[in-house]
């Protein structure tokens, strides 16, 4: 499926762990645990911001990979360890002042539902769990979580602004 966003958006609004990883967590012989980023979504992160896109980050764990997104593109919006993603999203919203054409959500599983629900532009990955595929007007990537989904949007988004 072809992803279809108008030339409006100027925020990206997304979960991280299943959309910038494979959603899931390795744990090494020390009990030490990390995530897999793979580097067209860290490539889509950098041309996203590089061209004038802003992005937002909430994700209900902390880790050291979004600590890393958010030094390495000078991202101002991290929200980590969040449960209701709704209210952060409402204040971003209002901070930056966005209408409804103007930013996105993507996101795979329950706690992402009333987000994804809220904004008009929702997009998850294939690997989403049931419900959020149910969602009506859900767009869903080709690619995988972790395996380029997020550059996916971000490559939709270029071609628009590059069209418009």
């Amino acid at each position: 499926m072809v992803l279809h966003l108008p030339d409006t958006i100027k925020y990206v609004i997304t979960d991280f762990d299943g959309i910038m990883t494979d959603n899931c967590i390795y744990i090494d012989a020390k009990g030490e645990m990390s995530r897999k980023l793979n580097f067209k979504d860290v490539m889509g992160v950098s041309m996203l911001t590089k061209n004038g896109f802003k992005i937002a980050i909430i994700s209900g764990e902390k880790n050291s990979a979004i600590e890393l997104v958010k030094k390495t593109f000078n991202i101002e919006e991290v929200h980590q360890q969040i449960r209701i993603k709704i209210d952060v999203i409402k204040n971003i919203i209002e901070k930056y002042n966005l209408s409804e054409e103007e930013f996105l959500y993507i996101g795979d599983d329950v706690n992402d539902y009333d987000s994804l629900m809220f904004a008009k532009y929702r997009i998850t990955v294939p690997d989403a769990v049931k419900k959020i595929k149910e969602i009506p007007n859900i767009q869903i990537t080709e690619a995988h979580s972790g395996c380029g989904a997020f550059r996916e949007v971000a490559d939709v988004l270029l071609e628009n602004k590059i069209k418009g």
